[in-house]
């Protein structure tokens, strides 16, 4: 999410170089501890991202040491993610890339996206805002969500996230920015024959977007709505936006089945793909990484191929939509909505580009 989102639209699509992709199976996350409730579902994640430019640094005090440290994700490019980042003591969740912030972890996944425009004030840090709501949230996620409780409190978990957030960009020093966002947890739910179900809660406020796939069926069984003041300009939490989480925020509840796939994608992935894209890529990225896994030992095998299929389908889906966003003469979803809006746009949108796939599990044991 770039310029425009400071409620000043503009026609003009500066092309920055991107950074060097990077991959990863979860972001770091706290262990369970031992003998706590464990959920009868998981999720199995990879994600995949590249921004249109490095995240701007992170100002004191959350460079400060945290009092302890997780494992490092997995990643081909680690060195541009810091392992250092922290607030009142936490290793701060998730990842940056760009603007956009992502947390990826066995029971929940989020993208978060800054406003980039930000970049351009004195104290501006969309890449704080977009990272800090995704650590004050996973923290409420941690501390509430009791796998025994039948219900959940996203909204809640997000207004808490929210306040957090405001408080810690305040003071010491004031940090300005906005972001939307998008959340999922995996839950469960309970049938009248006593058998477990799961059950997806979504929570969505702006233009990311979660999406849910069904490969078995090859149809999209869930999609969020995006929400917008006006063209490129959607609903936002942060500095001088009127959006908050309890007032505009949007929960849903979806029964989904073991195998089923959870997109949590960035406008940068729906500014240059359409859902049908999406889907297609999926569905073929799946196939393609069933056969290579098939095929003999003795074949040749493509060096491409994860060996975890939902790193490998959310590498896929990154390189679809850097595709089109580099290419200033694609048709894309950004240029049909410009011009309905009579802006003489053309091409792809560059942008920060942040893909979180995650299928649903059946949890060991």
């Amino acid at each position: 999410m770039d310029s425009a989102r400071l409620r000043q639209p503009s026609t003009a699509r500066p092309y920055h170089a991107a950074v060097w992709p990077s991959y990863g199976i979860t972001t770091p996350v706290p262990d369970q501890p031992f003998g706590s409730p464990k959920s009868p579902f998981r999720f199995d994640t990879g994600y995949a991202l590249c921004a249109k430019r490095p995240s701007r640094p992170f100002p004191p005090p959350f460079l400060s040491p945290p009092s302890s440290s997780f494992s490092d994700p997995l990643t081909t490019h680690g060195r541009s993610q810091d392992k250092r980042l922290s607030v009142k003591g936490e290793l701060v969740r998730g990842l940056n890339n760009g603007d956009d912030a992502i947390i990826v972890a066995e029971n929940f996944i989020g993208v978060d996206d800054g406003v980039g425009a930000w970049a351009t004030r004195p104290r501006g840090h969309a890449a704080l805002w977009s990272r800090l709501l995704l650590h004050f949230w996973a923290l409420e996620v941690e501390k509430n969500v009791d796998h025994r409780m039948p219900t959940l409190d996203p909204v809640g978990y997000l207004q808490y996230a929210y306040e957090e957030t405001l408080q810690a960009t305040t003071s010491p020093t004031e940090w300005l920015g906005t972001t939307t966002s998008a959340t999922a947890i995996l839950h469960w739910t309970k049938e009248k024959d006593g058998t477990q179900k799961p059950l997806l809660y979504v929570t969505n406020l702006g233009d990311c977007k979660i999406l849910v796939i069904r490969p078995s069926e090859n149809k999209v069984l869930f999609r969020t709505a995006e929400q917008w003041h006006w063209f490129d300009c959607p609903m936002q939490l942060g500095t001088n936006s009127i959006d908050t989480p309890r007032k505009d925020a949007v929960l849903s509840k979806i029964v989904v089945q073991e195998d089923d796939i959870v997109l949590a994608l960035s406008d940068g992935v729906m500014d240059n793909l359409w859902e049908h894209e999406v889907l297609k890529v999926v569905i073929d990225s799946i196939h393609t990484w069933e056969e290579e896994r098939a095929a003999p030992k003795n074949a040749a095998r493509h060096t491409h191929i994860s060996d975890d299929r939902n790193v490998f389908v959310a590498r896929e889906l990154l390189n679809a939509a850097l595709t089109i966003a580099q290419d200033p003469f694609a048709e894309s979803p950004f240029m049909e909505k410009a011009v309905e809006e009579g802006l003489a746009i053309e091409g792809g949108k560059m942008d920060d580009i942040s893909v979180v796939v995650a299928s649903c599990q059946k949890s060991d044991g």
